[in-house]
């Protein structure tokens, strides 16, 4: 699998990943948080099909490039929860533009191909009621879920201290220590390194 990170001009420091199969060209995007032309130039010129933006939760500075990458890649399809569909569609509690509506609406366990990868999606409440996080291979897009050494915060709409840390220790903390952790923000890390040193769970 070949990973770009790409840093959107959203005034947040979101991250967005472009992820490929080598051999096969289909790709996925986790989270465009703005029209990233660097994004769109690099698929153009590596001659990808990008299949899907993968939407890990409906915050507008995680949404904010759909319509750009819809644009330019008319086939693409538009990943999220089904428990995200409410923040998706309304603009007062995204903080984004709204009325999104997920192409393919996914739940705990449901996995999608992309060429030879195999995308498994892992139900992640607490920063949002929809949040998820996305595994391919031994990668984990954790979304606002986990940081380095941080979490997401639960002041938010549909956000809850309590179910966030229950996702962290029973859904992600059980995954092998050495998957690589890639953050909706900030920078990477790996499940290993939190369960010993992010300060919010230990």
């Amino acid at each position: 699998m070949e990973i770009r990170r790409f840093i959107c001009n959203n005034g947040y420091g979101t991250n967005s990943y472009l992820a490929w199969d080598a051999e096969s060209k289909k790709a996925f995007l986790v989270d465009p948080g703005s029209p990233l032309q660097q994004a769109a130039d690099l698929i153009k010129k590596e001659e990808l099909d990008l299949q899907y933006l993968v939407i890990t939760h409906g915050h507008g500075d995680h949404t904010g490039g759909i319509d750009f990458f819809k644009e330019q890649f008319p086939e693409v399809k538009v990943v999220a929860s089904r428990h995200e569909r409410k923040m998706l569609m309304n603009r007062d509690i995204s903080g984004g533009k709204g009325g999104y509506k997920a192409d393919i609406e996914v739940s705990e366990g449901d996995t999608l191909k992309v060429g030879a990868l195999e995308l498994r999606f892992i139900e992640c409440p607490g920063h949002t009621v929809g949040g998820m996080s996305v595994l391919c291979e031994k990668v984990l897009f954790s979304g606002d879920t986990l940081f380095r050494r941080s979490v997401g915060r639960t002041d938010l709409y549909g956000g809850d201290w309590e179910t966030l840390l229950d996702t962290l220790k029973n859904k992600l903390f059980v995954l092998p220590d050495d998957t690589l952790v890639l953050p909706g923000h900030m920078d990477e890390t790996t499940i290993g390194y939190e369960k010993r040193y992010n300060p919010f769970v230990n």
